[in-house]
């Protein structure tokens, strides 16, 4: 949108643009950030900038975030890039400056869902915590793991666990 506007070096205009990201591989745990809070002029003051709560409320997957069309490297049929949400950072308040967190986790050990308020701790869902007001998502890969994102399958690793550059020679320098 033009508040969010990029600056093209070669025509040296800001101009919407979109963004497209490939992923190679994923990780076992992944943190998503929502922007939340977009700046615009004030309209009572000169140039001032003010930072203005984005209230819309983003649908998320809860058991299931299959990132498998997106990934472009390798894919492990015991590892698939396939996510459960574990925890929901939210945000209440009308500015950045200003407000109050919450979070709404699931147990690892019974997998039921709890909302943490400052001290005071509740059941809840989380469906409970897809709301306007959701900020950080954490989701964890379902089945499997994959440890250094999968590399260590590329590598041919030797008894201390490095792999052997081979190829180059090497130069005598005097």
């Amino acid at each position: 949108d033009e508040h969010n506007a990029w600056y093209c070096p070669s025509c040296k205009r800001h101009v919407c643009a979109l963004k497209h990201i490939q992923l190679w591989n994923t990780p076992d745990v992944i943190v998503l950030h929502m922007k939340r809070f977009t700046f615009e002029k004030c309209p009572d003051e000169d140039g001032k900038i003010i930072r203005r709560k984005i209230e819309e409320t983003v649908d998320f997957p809860i058991d299931r975030l299959d990132l498998s069309p997106y990934v472009y490297g390798p894919k492990y049929e015991d590892a698939p890039p396939v996510y459960r949400l574990f925890g929901v950072s939210e945000h209440t308040g009308a500015t950045a400056n200003s407000g109050h967190y919450t979070a709404t986790v699931r147990n690892s050990g019974d997998g039921n869902w709890y909302r943490y308020n400052d001290s005071h701790v509740g059941s809840s869902s989380g469906d409970a915590a897809v709301t306007g007001g959701a900020y950080l998502l954490f989701y964890q890969r379902i089945r499997g793991s994959l440890r250094w994102a999968g590399m260590e399958r590329q590598m041919k690793d030797d008894e201390d666990g490095f792999k052997e550059v081979t190829g180059k020679k090497r130069r005598n320098r005097r």
